[in-house]
C-alpha cells in the first residue's frame, strides 16, 4: 500500500482538480476504440481506498471520484487520463483517478490498479472485508502493457510514467508524447490491362458462325482461292501458246501472198 506521506502531498492537488457534476465517471464508459496516444509496459500493483480507513487507506481519491472498479492511480499521468491494460491476453479499461504508487514507483512500479480490476486480470477474487485479492497466492504485482487513449486535462506528465518523487504529477505538460505511427495496410493492387491481356489464355478454337450452314471465314477464303486458280488455269488452256500463234500468223501471211501472186498471173493471162 502507498505511504500516508504521499497522500498528504496529493491532498492539495485533489482540491485543485475540477470535477464535473453528475454521475461518477466509470472506466467502462470510457472503454471505446480510440486513437492510441501512448503505449508501453510497466509493473502494476493494486489497492482499494474506500474511505473506511482499513488497511491504511486515506479516503477519497485525489480526483474526487469515489473508489470504483476501473479507477487507477498513476505517479505522473494527468488525472482523468483514460486507457486500458492488457495482461495475458485480458484487456481491462481504467482511468486515472488517484495518485500512486509512491515509494514503489522508485522501483519501477508505475501503476496502481484497483483491486477488482487486478482480480479480474489475475483470476482472483476481491475480498471486500480485507480489501485484498484472494486466490492468487499472495501475488501483488503483475507485468502489464498499457495503452493511453485520452490525456486528462489537468497537470501531469503526458508521456511514459515517472516516479512520484520527481514531482511531474504537479506540473502542466505542454509537450505530450507524439502518438505512435501505425502503418496502414496497402490495398491489393489490381493488375493492369496490359498484364491482364498478357496473362490471358490464347484463343485457339474459332467461334462458330451463328447462321446454320454458314462456312467459316478461313474455309470461304480457301474456296475463293481455289476458284481463282481454276479460272486462271482454264483461261491459260483456251489461250494459244506463243509458238502456235506464230505458226497461224505465218500461214495466213503465206496464204495472203499466194493469193496476191495468183491474181497477178491471172490478170496477165486474160490480157493476152
Amino acid at each position: 500500500m502507498r505511504s500516508f506521506a504521499m497522500f498528504v502531498s496529493t491532498a492539495a492537488l485533489a482540491g485543485a482538480v475540477t470535477v464535473g457534476a453528475g454521475a461518477p465517471a466509470s472506466a467502462d464508459d470510457h472503454f471505446t476504440d480510440k486513437q492510441t496516444l501512448l503505449h508501453g509496459s510497466t509493473t502494476a500493483s493494486y489497492y482499494w481506498d474506500d474511505g473506511s480507513g482499513r488497511n491504511g487507506d486515506t479516503g477519497m481519491p485525489a480526483s474526487g471520484k469515489p473508489m470504483q472498479k476501473g479507477l487507477a492511480a498513476s505517479p505522473s499521468w494527468p488525472l482523468l487520463t483514460e486507457g486500458y491494460v492488457v495482461y495475458k491476453g485480458k484487456k481491462m479499461p481504467f482511468f486515472v483517478g488517484d495518485r500512486g504508487p509512491g515509494i514503489p514507483s522508485n522501483r519501477g512500479i508505475m501503476l496502481d490498479l484497483d483491486a477488482k480490476t487486478f482480480a479480474d486480470l489475475t483470476g482472483g477474487t476481491f475480498n471486500s472485508r480485507s480489501l485484498t485479492v484472494d486466490g492468487v497466492g499472495g501475488q501483488g504485482h503483475i507485468k502489464v502493457d498499457y495503452v493511453i487513449t485520452k490525456w486528462g486535462p489537468g497537470v501531469g506528465k503526458k508521456n511514459h510514467p515517472v516516479a512520484f518523487a520527481t514531482g511531474a504529477w504537479g506540473r502542466k505538460d505542454h509537450n505530450p508524447a507524439k502518438p505512435p505511427v501505425i502503418a496502414a495496410e496497402k490495398p491489393a493492387e489490381k493488375p493492369s490491362q496490359d498484364a491482364a491481356e498478357k496473362n490471358a489464355p490464347a484463343v485457339v478454337a474459332e467461334r462458330p458462325s451463328s447462321t446454320p450452314g454458314a462456312k467459316s471465314p478461313k474455309a470461304a477464303s480457301a474456296e475463293n482461292a481455289s476458284a481463282q486458280l481454276a479460272a486462271a488455269s482454264t483461261a491459260d488452256e483456251s489461250r494459244p501458246t506463243g509458238v502456235a500463234a506464230l505458226a497461224v500468223i505465218g500461214g495466213l501471211a503465206l496464204l495472203g501472198g499466194g493469193l496476191f501472186i495468183g491474181r497477178d498471173r491471172l490478170r496477165k493471162v486474160f490480157q493476152r
